[in-house]
């Protein structure tokens, strides 16, 4: 079945080791679209599958302003909770750790993707592009249960 986003248009910042990306979400205002707000989504490292690619959300997240002078935790008691569950590793959670300091030094310095935070608050899908396809799922190998009883 295929799927269409919907209501906000999306620009994601992801470097495949990082684990975190930086989005900025924006939605219709009158004949345009503004920025309605980043957002920085702490998650696995991306793995490229035959499928497309893998990554794992980690619940914790940040929400900042559009003009970047304010910013908020969202998801903590959730990121404790599948901390708690141990869902997120000991390991885990020190790159996660490692990535929140990263993040918010990069939003305080404007450096990465705040860098630029107002062209790319100006940035337009061509819509001359093609929408993006994902490949077809490949089918997965059959299991085979034990014959030895």
């Amino acid at each position: 079945m295929a799927a269409v986003w919907q209501e906000t248009e999306l620009l994601l910042w992801k470097p495949p080791t990082a684990w975190f990306s930086v989005n900025a979400f924006f939605i219709p205002d009158g004949a345009g679209r503004r920025l309605r707000n980043w957002y920085v989504n702490f998650e696995r490292p991306t793995v490229r599958t035959g499928d497309g690619f893998d990554t794992f959300d980690l619940t914790v997240d940040v929400v900042v302003a559009p003009d970047l002078t304010s910013w908020q935790w969202k998801d903590e008691d959730e990121y404790a909770h599948v901390r708690r569950l141990g869902i997120v590793t000991d390991t885990e959670h020190q790159a996660v750790d490692a990535a929140r300091d990263q993040a918010l030094a990069m939003l305080e310095e404007r450096s990465g993707p705040f860098a630029d935070a107002a062209a790319w608050s100006a940035w337009r899908w061509n819509p001359t592009w093609p929408a993006p396809q994902l490949p077809r799922p490949t089918t997965a190998p059959q299991r085979v249960a034990p014959t030895d009883g």
